[in-house]
């Protein structure tokens, strides 16, 4: 039964998204898609350990999942309401064969202007990525009660307003939602809420999805600025754990290993970016990416550039996070006491975020100062088993030493 629950479990992350766009479709429902896939779930997990693995899962869960659409439909009359919008959907066919991905386009659809900002994020990440209730939280830096409720706000606005699931005349009315969740289904598979450090299939992910966007959006700069950051990111993902799967540090990783070929796209794409004028939030990121990428050595990183893009990145921002960050960079360049006095003002913004601890911990260490409590506060907050690990681990010496 457990390993039948992994390979399930397995096969929903790979083919949600697959799914989910094909009931939403089919049903012209978000809660009634999610809720057809789960019921699928349900009798998998009932079927399957007697009766073995289909032949296709994916196809098996699918036909199930559509036997509950037209089940639900029969007894609730969802036909009807639906109606109206999936016709929306059908006029607007002919634009949307110039879209192959569908799964782009259901990202457009979900961030729709009726809805607002945060709500459009979290309901595409929640909806077409799968993220739960506790990843988007953890992704936004709030609690879960809050999440929540954006996701139940945001599905009641598409059924008063009867919102039509289509692709926009025009991108751009939408291009920086659709951008965000790009974003953050990279930093999920760059950083895991939960299990292993690193997610493979959602940079992959990503990756594929921000290459059709420059492909739709050719003269957006954030776009390749967005599609540097990821690829340069996603060249060191192969090094950022030993064999046993342990964290490695930037400065621990093994630069001979890092991605050539997506080395050279992040530096293209970041080329391309700035030759369109991309100051933004994604081009500054990738620029900061990129002076990591071409660093001979952790030692010879060029820090004091990029404090600079930080110090940018903050003004644009104003994230807690960016200042976390910023501060790390600092520490390389002006020293363990400086970069601490950045952190006080962000202790009351980051009270529930485990690196903010982290951070603190290890610049207290340099100082020799006890840093016992913020490395015990960052393993109670920290989710990924990797990074328990390594927090567990500076713990332990911090304990020896005290």
């Amino acid at each position: 039964m457990a390993d039948v629950a992994r390979e399930l479990e397995a096969i929903v992350r790979r083919e949600r998204r697959v799914l989910i766009g094909g009931l939403l479709r089919h049903s012209g429902s978000l809660d009634l898609a999610e809720e057809a896939l789960q019921d699928a779930i349900v009798a998998a997990l009932a079927t399957w350990p007697t009766d073995g693995l289909p032949a296709n899962p994916a196809a098996w869960l699918a036909t199930a999942a559509r036997n509950r659409v037209r089940d639900a439909q029969r007894h609730h009359a969802v036909v009807a309401q639906a109606a109206p919008r999936l016709a929306e959907v059908d006029l607007e066919t002919r634009n949307l064969q110039t879209v192959a991905d569908d799964q782009l386009r259901l990202i457009f659809t979900c961030c729709h202007p009726e809805l607002a900002r945060d709500q459009q994020v979290a309901l595409t990440l929640k909806v077409i990525a799968g993220f739960s209730i506790e990843e988007l939280a953890r992704a936004y830096v709030v609690p879960e009660a809050t999440m929540a409720q954006r996701i139940v706000r945001a599905k009641r606005t598409i059924d008063e307003r009867a919102l039509a699931y289509a692709m926009p005349t025009n991108l751009a009315d939408r291009l920086v939602p659709v951008l965000e969740v790009v974003y953050l289904i990279f930093n999920e598979g760059h950083t895991a809420s939960h299990g292993d450090l690193v997610r493979l299939d959602l940079q992959a992910e990503a990756l594929r999805l921000v290459r059709l966007l420059g492909e739709l959006a050719p003269r957006e700069p954030e776009v390749f600025g967005l599609l540097a950051l990821v690829a340069l990111s996603a060249a060191r993902a192969a090094t950022r754990t030993d064999a046993t799967g342990a964290l490695l540090r930037l400065a621990d990783q093994d630069r001979a290993q890092w991605h050539v070929p997506l080395v050279e796209e992040g530096l293209v794409a970041l080329s391309r970016a700035r030759s369109l004028g991309g100051t933004g939030a994604y081009a500054l990121q990738a620029e900061i990416a990129a002076y990591h990428a071409i660093a001979p050595s952790f030692a010879e990183t060029d820090w004091g550039r990029i404090v600079a893009c930080y110090d940018e990145l903050l003004e644009l921002t104003h994230s807690p996070v960016v200042a976390l960050n910023r501060a790390i960079a600092i520490a390389m360049v002006a020293g363990a006491e400086r970069a601490l006095a950045e952190l006080v003002q962000l202790a009351e913004p980051l009270a529930r975020y485990h690196l903010f601890y982290a951070t603190r911990a290890d610049l207290l260490a340099r100082l020799g100062r006890d840093p016992t409590a913020d490395w015990e506060r960052a393993l109670a907050l920290a989710t990924n088993d990797a990074e328990r690990a390594l927090i567990q681990r500076q713990l332990e010496v911090s304990s020896r030493r005290a």
